[in-house]
């Protein structure tokens, strides 16, 4: 499958998804005028990958400074379809980039870790 990169936007985060390498990376900032536009091609494709998956081992990197609301919903459809993914007998390791300073990120990091507990979840203050 061919690797899916979308350039950071000052709205949107770059996402870089290296599916031959099961490598996914998400970073930045994330408040487009409309998520659902933005992040509906990104999870397509994304569960389209984790289809395939069988026994993978899948790292996935997300470091975002800030995101809305609208951004957190989409954010969840794309954290459970890799939960779905992990429950299904592959390998997914989240490591959660955050500003030690920022205790929205974390808390956000922490309610992920509890809500898709099939996530192998690393914390990880920069």
């Amino acid at each position: 499958m061919d690797p899916l990169f979308i350039a950071a936007t000052p709205t949107s985060p770059e996402v870089d998804f290296r599916f031959a390498g099961h490598t996914l990376s998400l970073k930045g900032e994330s408040y487009p005028e409309n998520a659902a536009a933005f992040y509906a091609p990104v999870i397509e494709r994304l569960r389209h990958y984790l289809a395939e998956c069988d026994g993978c081992s899948i790292t996935v990197h997300v470091s975002l400074a800030y995101f809305n609301s609208s951004s957190t919903k989409m954010l969840f459809a794309l954290f459970e379809a890799l939960n779905d993914a992990a429950l299904a007998g592959n390998e997914v390791l989240l490591n959660w980039y955050r500003d030690p300073e920022d205790d929205t990120i974390l808390e956000f990091g922490e309610e992920l870790r509890d809500d898709f507990a099939a996530l192998r979840f690393r914390d990880c203050p920069i």
